[in-house]
């Protein structure tokens, strides 16, 4: 999520979670933001963070890593807020069928509803692709 807008800019779901899966999500935001020096990417203390290879990615990118301290979530508040208003909206008639039906609701949910319809009081009620256009 880029903290300016709120826009989910890089995701990927798949069986595991492994270093590889977050790799291929920043990758994707990569391409979605101009990536300049200086760069924080800021994430949980999960194992896939501090992975070589996607450690490696940010210094190639000379982008800096920020992690939140051992047990605390509210290092990482808006990302645990973010995840918590997904579960609670697209969750809400319980799990999914199946990989490819996850894959597809997830998709419709990210870059159909959220980016584009989605109001957050903190963009003074826009979605995020209307305040950043409007910024």
């Amino acid at each position: 999520m880029d903290l300016y807008s709120r826009r989910i800019v890089g995701w990927q779901l798949d069986a595991h979670m492994q270093e590889g899966l977050v790799i291929v999500a920043l990758g994707k935001a990569m391409v979605t933001r101009t990536v300049g020096q200086g760069m924080i990417v800021h994430s949980d203390r999960g194992g896939q963070y501090a992975g070589e290879v996607f450690r490696r990615l940010m210094d190639k990118h000379q982008v800096r890593q920020s992690m939140s301290r051992a047990d605390n979530p509210y290092d990482n508040a808006f990302m645990e807020s973010c995840f918590s208003r997904f579960k609670a909206e697209l969750l809400e008639d319980g799990a999914f069928e199946n990989r490819e039906d996850a894959q597809t609701e997830i998709f419709e949910y990210i870059e159909m509803y959220s980016k584009i319809r989605r109001r957050h009081s903190a963009l003074g009620y826009q979605s995020p692709m209307n305040y950043e256009k409007n910024c």
